[in-house]
């Protein structure tokens, strides 16, 4: 499944970044809410899932030590041509290389949704190990009354609903802190959850 969906991206990468990779095409409601979490995050954020690297500028600009990881090399090599000063990286969110506990924060917008819910799990306890205890997680998803598929323009996809996303936060080892929901006219549903890595016992 990663695979396939690496490679479906990696096909219209161009056409996704004209579409989708700027700032420019963010919702407001979405630009306040990330921002309002990065302010309150204390070190180094990781951008999982970062596409052509829009969001992982947007954060290293408002002071953020901010690092783009994203499976597909296509967008890999866009954010770093458009955004030379900042660090990207060809990686999974299942296996992060990245050190255990040294994260301030992970910002992971819509970047699970090919995720099938039986291995949901794998990036949310990904997420949790490298964060720091306290460390902060914003997750942008598709919102649904239950977990359902749905036919994605670049591959499979699913849409949950807030409270089965946030039974498998608390799982992964995070204490949810709020949760957001938007609907858009002639637009799916959208949710967001800011979670924080619990402390150890």
């Amino acid at each position: 499944m990663i695979d396939a969906v690496s490679e479906a991206y990696s096909r219209r990468a161009a056409e996704y970044t004209e579409l989708f990779g700027s700032m420019g095409a963010v919702h407001p409601s979405d630009r306040q809410l990330v921002s309002t979490w990065a302010d309150g995050v204390d070190g180094q954020v990781i951008d999982a899932g970062c596409g052509p690297g829009h969001w992982t500028n947007f954060l290293a600009e408002r002071g953020l030590e901010a690092r783009g990881i994203d499976l597909v090399p296509e967008f890999i090599a866009r954010a770093r041509s458009a955004y030379p000063g900042v660090s990207f990286e060809v990686g999974s969110l299942n296996t992060l290389d990245v050190e255990t506990g040294t994260v301030g924060g992970v910002l992971s917008w819509y970047s699970l949704i090919h995720h099938d819910p039986s291995t949901i799990g794998i990036p949310l306890q990904e997420f949790n190990r490298v964060l720091r205890p306290g460390g902060m997680l914003l997750l942008g998803f598709f919102e649904s009354p239950a977990i359902e598929g749905f036919a994605h323009a670049m591959a499979a996809a699913y849409r949950w609903p807030v409270s089965d996303l946030t039974e498998e936060l608390t799982s992964a080892g995070f204490d949810v802190i709020e949760t957001h929901t938007r609907t858009t006219t002639d637009q799916r549903p959208h949710a967001a959850i800011i979670a924080r890595r619990a402390s150890a016992e």
